[in-house]
């Protein structure tokens, strides 16, 4: 059955009959997301379209992924019971077979998914799907499974083929209330919303809600010839990509992504990787954005395992960090530049327990922002000075340099300016990203002695 239109109440029933079976699957693959995921397939006994081992040499990649920041506000009690969701995620990579992650880590209870189903997308930024690539996802090769509060799940991988620069739907349908929706708001992309089961719906009739964020699909990595290894941004909103254009994938790892493609097309020297966004607006490196357990936004050195080292087949990790740990902090005159160095140097060190390279970005001009002043310059210039110094990093990209106005090197370069002054324009985005050495994404973490 393709179409499950008012299937609600079967949903339900389904997972119920399911629980057990789906209890011993649970046992074997949930995880916290503090644990690396198995770099092997997950073999599904689906129908057409369900999960089996691709055939073809190959490796599994991250395509696209996106740090779950928080609980939705409004989905406390109900959460989405009752909607298709629909998230639109953009790929860095292709590959001829596919599997997503979804995640209920801000959830308070268990999060029953009674299906769920990856298509591309017809054209770009819509709720159509092509119909040849519409897929039902499967968990153990059962269709629904329940994930418990503050835990993450990956999929079966499906075969289906998913190009490069293209936009994919990930749709997910809860029918049982769930509780808080663990999301990532401010994505810069649109995703949509159904009622009832739409799951495997191609047209996009039915999705007449939009929103600005991704719902519990939090990675999709693809099994690909066209790379070898992924390279994963962390970072806070300048690389999530606040302010750049909505739908036009205009964050500086978007472009990061297409240089690193457009090279190795060209037969340049450079590693085949793949890259996503691990951005989140207001990170901080030493300290969260709220209470709670676990906390929202939480700090990098917190999320670091989950969202940088665990990802898939992850080769390099690129750090840009530390502007908000100067701007958040209630009384800058108490913040001190040596300790967001030593915590991004605890980051570096974690990076080289795992045999990565680690390069890092200098702090870009926030001259003209609400939070500048002669103390907060003060620490950016500190932290700068640290990094180009050598002793953070394995290697830097200078944002700072590439982007400041050399008349005024305080604030922005006119045309990589946005309004607000701290997050630059869709040119500036561009120019952080051409400015990457992508020769410094080669190699391992380098010897210690």
């Amino acid at each position: 059955m393709t179409r499950r239109h008012g299937y609600g109440l079967f949903a339900a029933i389904l997972t119920l009959v399911v629980a057990v079976s789906t209890a011993i699957y649970v046992g074997a693959t949930l995880d916290d997301g503090t644990a690396p995921h198995a770099e092997s397939v997950n073999r599904s006994r689906g129908d057409s379209g369900s999960a089996v081992a691709p055939a073809s040499a190959g490796t599994w990649v991250g395509t696209w992924s996106a740090s779950p920041v928080n609980g939705e506000p409004g989905t406390a009690v109900q959460g989405l019971a009752g909607r298709s969701l629909r998230n639109v995620v953009h790929t860095t990579v292709g590959g001829t077979s596919a599997r997503a992650t979804l995640s209920n880590l801000y959830g308070t209870r268990p999060l029953t998914i009674a299906h769920a189903s990856i298509a591309v997308a017809a054209t770009d930024n819509s709720a159509a799907a092509d119909p040849g690539t519409m897929r039902r996802l499967t968990f153990g090769g059962s269709p629904s499974v329940t994930i418990p509060a503050g835990q993450q799940i990956v999929s079966d991988a499906v075969r289906v083929v998913v190009p490069r620069d293209s936009d994919v739907l990930v749709t997910t349908y809860s029918a049982i209330p769930s509780g808080p929706v663990t999301y990532h708001p401010h994505a810069r992309q649109m995703s949509y919303a159904a009622l009832g089961d739409r799951t495997e719906d191609t047209c996009a009739e039915a999705y007449t809600e939009q929103i600005e964020a991704w719902r519990y699909v939090t990675a999709l990595d693809v099994f690909s010839k066209q790379a070898t290894g992924t390279v994963v941004v962390i970072g806070d909103s300048l690389t999530a990509g606040t302010t750049s254009t909505v739908g036009t994938n205009s964050r500086w790892p978007d472009v990061l992504a297409d240089r690193l493609h457009a090279a190795a097309e060209a037969g340049a020297d450079v590693p085949h990787y793949s890259v996503v966004n691990q951005g989140i607006g207001g990170n901080r490196v030493l300290l969260p954005g709220g209470p709670g357990t676990p906390a929202p936004n939480a700090s990098a050195l917190a999320r670091f395992g989950r969202d940088a080292l665990d990802r898939a087949n992850v080769k390099v990790v690129v750090v840009d960090l530390g502007v908000n740990d100067i701007l958040r902090a209630r009384d800058p005159r108490t913040v001190k530049a040596s300790a967001i160095v030593a915590g991004l140097r605890e980051l570096v060190a974690r990076a080289h327990g795992r045999g990565l390279r680690v390069v890092g970005a200098t702090l870009m001009p926030f001259g003209g922002f609400h939070g500048f002043s002669a103390t907060t310059e003060g620490l950016r210039q500190s932290v700068n000075a640290a990094i180009r110094a050598g002793r953070v990093y394995d290697a830097y990209v200078d944002f700072d340099k590439a982007l400041r106005d050399p008349q005024n090197p305080r604030r922005f370069r006119p045309g990589y300016n946005s309004p607000d002054h701290l997050h630059p324009s869709d040119k500036g985005y561009a120019r952080m990203a051409e400015v990457f050495d992508l020769a410094e994404l080669r190699g391992g973490a380098p010897a210690r002695l």
